[in-house]
């Protein structure tokens, strides 16, 4: 029986998950589908062509090997990218693309976009000699790549980041879109940016405005009669940086002035970056048409960063600020603030602002008075969900096979610790917490308890472990 499409990429995300992070095929593969087979070809469809492009450079070898190792030596793949989502026909807008096997993305000028491009039409309203102008680029200096902390939460937008600025308007993901939720250092990154263009373009015009300052200046254009100067001087911009596009919300009028603006640099291949505190599609009171082109390049979210790289913000910052701080203060912090950058840099700020004045030393002690302000003033009962996940993502091990009847060691080995740690920091009865564990009885509780204590009084690298979660826990 011939298999389908599905059935061969299927088997190929086997074999892929095998050979790559968890968290990098999240994030390249799973958004993947098989559109396709047709003799010895298989087609997949790929949601922009920035995913088309990261998969030929980073993982196209892994991608040859299992294509022909479904469909033989003769297997081929094939690309079908999603160019446009706004199309009135109700299906994306896409264009198809080889693989070329060589680790390199084909070139991509002549690859059809839906827009319409005459360069050989002047722009009337170009006033001549103005890129001669000294544009302030209005960017905070301190905001650069170098201290923007890269983590899972963030790797996807930094890495496009470093890209635009490396070849503004020269990349696929133009407009670049970053969005996430409040103090997650979208401005950082967006600033980083074009910090980093004008270190290696100097002569390139880049411009940091909010959405905010956008719409005031369109107003006082509008009063002053002077709405050709205020065009005129953003379509001469090489990069223009948006922050908070959101509040473009109902201002349609605005809204109508930046769709030209954005036309026109778009199709003179200048670079848009754009921040929002929700994705395009989540965008609500903007007209679609706008919408539409902010779908055009990459949409690429911040999210809320783990415990890692929060302890390494806030390292970065006690670095940038020559001080030393207790590691379980740091820990403590980093615990504790898990929402947002921001206030966990500002946590660290109102710490060392206290130990300055009243001249004490930073301890834990000083650190659990002074960040109240910081930290919902709620008393935490452990439980055992909660300490099943402390654990698993300390031993980084599925939860779902800590309930498992799985007999590997280190899923052992985390489920034993779990249980030890639910009698002795819970109320919970022997027979709940094996009720909670999979379903297991009170006596595998008792063996698990007797297991683990043994191995805290002969193994030091195992009590080391345990000493580690339960500081974690007192941290709670």
């Amino acid at each position: 029986m011939e298999k389908t499409c599905t059935e061969v990429w299927k088997n190929c995300l086997q074999i892929i998950k095998d050979n790559i992070p968890t968290q990098s095929f999240k994030t390249w593969f799973e958004p993947i589908s098989a559109l396709r087979l047709e003799g010895n070809v298989l087609t997949i469809q790929v949601p922009s062509l920035f995913f088309y492009e990261w998969l030929e450079e980073h993982y196209v070898g892994l991608l040859r090997k299992t294509v022909k190792k479904q469909l033989g030596e003769q297997g081929r793949l094939e690309y079908n990218i999603v160019v446009d989502q706004s199309s009135n026909s109700g299906s994306p807008y896409t264009t198809n693309m080889p693989s070329n096997g060589n680790g390199a993305a084909a070139k991509l000028q002549a690859m059809p976009i839906p827009v319409s491009i005459n360069k050989d039409i002047k722009n009337p309203f170009i006033i001549p000699g103005l890129k001669k102008l000294n544009v302030d680029p209005q960017l905070n200096s301190s905001y650069t790549f170098e201290n923007y902390i890269e983590g899972d939460c963030n790797r996807l937008a930094r890495s496009a980041g470093f890209a635009v600025a490396g070849k503004p308007g020269g990349t696929s993901f133009n407009p670049l879109m970053i969005y996430g939720g409040v103090g997650l250092g979208k401005t950082h990154l967006a600033q980083a940016i074009g910090n980093e263009i004008k270190r290696s373009s100097p002569d390139k015009l880049v411009i940091y405005v909010s959405c905010e300052k956008f719409c005031q200046q369109f107003v006082d254009s509008l009063k002053n009669n002077s709405i050709n100067d205020f065009v005129n001087f953003y379509q001469a911009m090489d990069v223009i940086i948006m922050d908070d596009v959101h509040n473009f919300a109902g201002k349609e009028k605005t809204q109508d002035i930046f769709f030209h603006i954005f036309n026109h640099l778009h199709q003179t291949g200048k670079q848009v970056i754009l921040t929002s505190d929700k994705s395009p599609k989540d965008l609500a009171g903007l007209e679609e048409r706008l919408l539409s082109r902010f779908k055009w390049g990459l949409s690429a979210d911040l999210q809320i960063p783990d415990l890692e790289t929060r302890i390494a913000i806030l390292r970065m910052k006690m670095y940038a600020d020559g001080i030393e701080l207790p590691q379980e203060v740091v820990e403590y912090v980093a615990n504790h603030i898990d929402n947002n950058v921001r206030e966990l840099e500002g946590a660290m700020v109102s710490l060392l602002a206290q130990s300055t004045l009243n001249k004490k030393d930073i301890d834990l002690n000083l650190a659990k008075q002074m960040l109240k302000n910081f930290i919902k003033n709620t008393t935490k009962e452990i439980s055992m969900e909660y300490i099943q996940k402390l654990v698993c993502d300390y031993f980084e091990v599925p939860i779902e096979m800590v309930k498992s009847a799985t007999r590997k060691r280190e899923i052992v080995q985390a489920r034993q610790i779990s249980m030890y740690l639910s009698k002795s920091h819970t109320k919970s009865s022997l027979k709940s917490i094996g009720a909670f564990f999979g379903g297991r009885d009170h006596s595998t509780v008792i063996y698990a308890c007797q297991t683990v204590e043994d191995l805290i009084e002969t193994d030091k690298k195992f009590k080391n472990y345990v000493q580690d979660i339960q500081k974690k826990l007192k941290m709670s």
